[in-house]
């Protein structure tokens, strides 16, 4: 297999990385703005999606190294804040759904704290830190439908190593407001309803769907390899893929995801090939 060749990242000044992310949030604003009635409307009181199509969980507080447990218990709060924005999203067909549409600016005066945040690779801190958890589960939910996705960035380096992984890797989807969002759009001619919600140990999701699943959705990996680069870090790549089954006949349709190539920021243990 060809090795994949991944420059080292480019740094820039705080100046510019500051102004570029306003132009694009002013930017990505203004898109909203255009297409304002062609969104997912909130709608907790709407029963006709009945009918369970995929849920998940994941856990809350996992111990990080070199991170400060307060981070992630901030995190719980934005998380909360977040749903209450989300949960119970109708998403009709034709329409689309975007994590930041809803959510809106993270903000101390809205009750956001200090939470998880990752910057070129480096781990620190932000208002409103730690709600990739969110975009994560919603995204592997998603994976289980025929819902499209629109917009989903992919986590540019690999941070910390698997520890008790339960999803292949990079099946992630990283945000940072306004425009590293997650948006999706229903070409289907069926209702979506996406429920979230949080207990003491779990962030929970939940797609419905207003008539029965007609498919067995998997995920799957394939071309995963660590490699070395030239200027002497170590990259991660592979393939996900969606395995479609239908329930009645079990015709079998399969699509490429995406392809992901991270940057390691931890040395990967790889196995020698001497005996």
């Amino acid at each position: 297999m060809k090795d994949i060749i991944v420059d080292k990242p480019i740094k820039r000044s705080k100046l510019r990385l500051k102004l570029g992310k306003e132009y694009f949030i002013l930017k990505r604003k203004f898109e909203w703005w255009r297409h304002r009635h062609a969104y997912s409307t909130i709608d907790i009181n709407n029963n006709t999606c009945c009918y369970s199509h995929k849920k998940h969980q994941s856990v809350l507080l996992r111990p990080l190294k070199d991170v400060d447990m307060y981070l992630q218990y901030n995190k719980i709060t934005n998380l909360r804040l977040a749903i209450e924005k989300l949960n119970g999203s109708i998403i009709k067909p034709n329409q689309r759904f975007s994590i930041w549409q809803k959510v809106g600016r993270p903000s101390k005066k809205r009750g956001f704290l200090e939470g998880l945040s990752l910057h070129n690779g480096q781990i620190g801190k932000d208002i409103g830190g730690g709600l990739c958890q969110l975009g994560n589960l919603i995204y592997w939910i998603v994976l289980h439908s025929d819902l499209t996705i629109m917009e989903r960035w992919r986590h540019s380096f690999d941070v910390f190593p698997d520890i008790n992984r339960t999803i292949p890797f990079a099946c992630g989807a990283t945000l940072s407001y306004n425009y590293v969002d997650l948006q999706l759009i229903n070409k289907t001619n069926t209702t979506y309803r996406l429920n979230l919600w949080l207990d003491d140990k779990y962030l929970h999701g939940e797609l419905l769907a207003n008539i029965p699943l007609t498919h067995h959705y998997q995920i799957l990996e394939t071309d995963h390899r660590i490699e070395q680069q030239w200027w002497g870090g170590y990259t991660r790549h592979n393939k996900i893929w969606q395995r479609k089954t239908h329930l009645i006949d079990n015709h079998v349709e399969e699509k490429l995801i995406s392809e992901n190539h991270a940057i390691m920021m931890y040395t990967p243990f790889i196995a020698s090939n001497e005996s």
